[in-house]
């Protein structure tokens, strides 16, 4: 026959397995979306510079051009269609795509940019994350650290353009 005290305690034991698989699943969750969050805030972006990159692999310059932000119509009143073309066009030295190597890659509040090197040259490109505008990174020299890209900070680096208004 069993006593009173044989069975003390264990409904307790049980419970403390419960929290801490409790415990341990939510811990889980949050790795596993912290994981995806970080893998995945910059897919917007890097998606706008993939389709950019993949019109100019099909030579298609119209359609990158307006990629771009611009069209033959209504063309951007700094970067004409011309000089986009001497920028990216077949005799601008940037058409090796298949050897070309992203070197630098920088994520902010207000943008992601990254590096495309092509041989000795190393052309800065810039999405603003607002309107997906893209363009050239303003400030191409400046480096991030791992702790200010997981927060995506780049406050404190000398991100500021020089004044080149005419007095």
């Amino acid at each position: 026959m069993s006593s009173y005290l044989d069975q003390y305690g264990a409904g307790e034991e049980r419970r403390n397995k419960i929290i801490v698989r409790a415990v341990l699943g939510f811990l889980g969750m949050v790795v596993v979306a912290l994981g995806a969050y970080y893998s995945l805030r910059n897919d917007k972006e890097q998606g706008k510079l993939r389709g950019f990159r993949a019109l100019l692999e099909k030579k298609d310059y119209q359609a990158a051009y307006r990629h771009w932000g611009c069209t033959p119509e209504k063309p951007c009143k700094y970067y004409p269609f011309e000089k986009f073309l001497r920028d990216w066009g077949e005799n601008s030295g940037h058409t090796d795509f298949a050897s070309m190597q992203v070197v630098r890659k920088v994520t902010c509040k207000d943008g992601y940019g990254n590096g495309w090197k092509f041989g000795n040259d190393t052309i800065h490109m810039w999405v603003v994350r607002e309107d997906l505008t893209l363009s050239y990174d303003p400030w191409p020299n400046w480096r991030q650290t791992w702790l200010a890209a997981i927060f995506n900070n780049c406050s404190g680096l000398n991100r500021t353009l020089p004044d080149t208004r005419p007095l």
